[in-house]
């Protein structure tokens, strides 16, 4: 499976928006009301099923966003969806700038020092505020911060690994 093939998580559906069936959204894009820009949508449940939503409508709402979803039509509905995760192909993100890198690229790399000493995978990313940290699991688990020409020397996709001028025994 090449890069585009897959599908990227977008957000999660942490709640629901009044009678008529709206939901409320954790959206993981910058800016958040970004995740309407990119369909169709694959809405994947706890429990393994999923459906794919073609044509969703969104607003702000408050400090958060909320969705409409065709053929949700009231509360209980919506409800049966609340932790289901927003998935989308990931040929319809616009392609990365340089230098710059989707968090669902990076995950599965594998992390060496500039010695060339492997620390493990990237598992996952999470933002601090003040910068992005890859959680690197190897024979131990690592947080090393993503800060590219500091800690990150360079990522290599196509090769699937990441340099990182980091101390093995930190």
């Amino acid at each position: 499976m090449t890069v585009d093939d897959r599908q990227v998580l977008l957000g999660r559906i942490v709640g629901v928006f009044g009678i008529e069936g709206w939901v409320k959204l954790h959206s993981f894009t910058e800016p958040r009301d970004n995740i309407f820009r990119y369909r169709p949508w694959t809405l994947r449940a706890a429990s393994g099923g999923q459906t794919t939503v073609e044509r969703p409508q969104g607003r702000s709402q408050g400090k958060g966003i909320v969705a409409r979803l065709p053929e949700v039509c009231d509360r209980d509905a919506a409800a049966e969806l609340v932790g289901a995760e927003v998935w989308v192909p990931r040929e319809v993100l616009p392609k990365a700038r340089d230098g710059e890198y989707y968090w669902a690229d990076l995950e599965g790399l594998e992390v060496f020092t500039l010695e060339g000493v492997s620390l493990g995978q990237v598992t996952h990313l999470f933002a601090t505020g003040a910068n992005d940290v890859m959680v690197v699991k190897g024979e131990r688990e690592r947080l090393i911060p993503f800060v590219p020409g500091q800690q990150v020397v360079r990522v290599d996709l196509d090769g699937k690994r990441i340099e990182v001028d980091w101390d093995p025994a930190f």
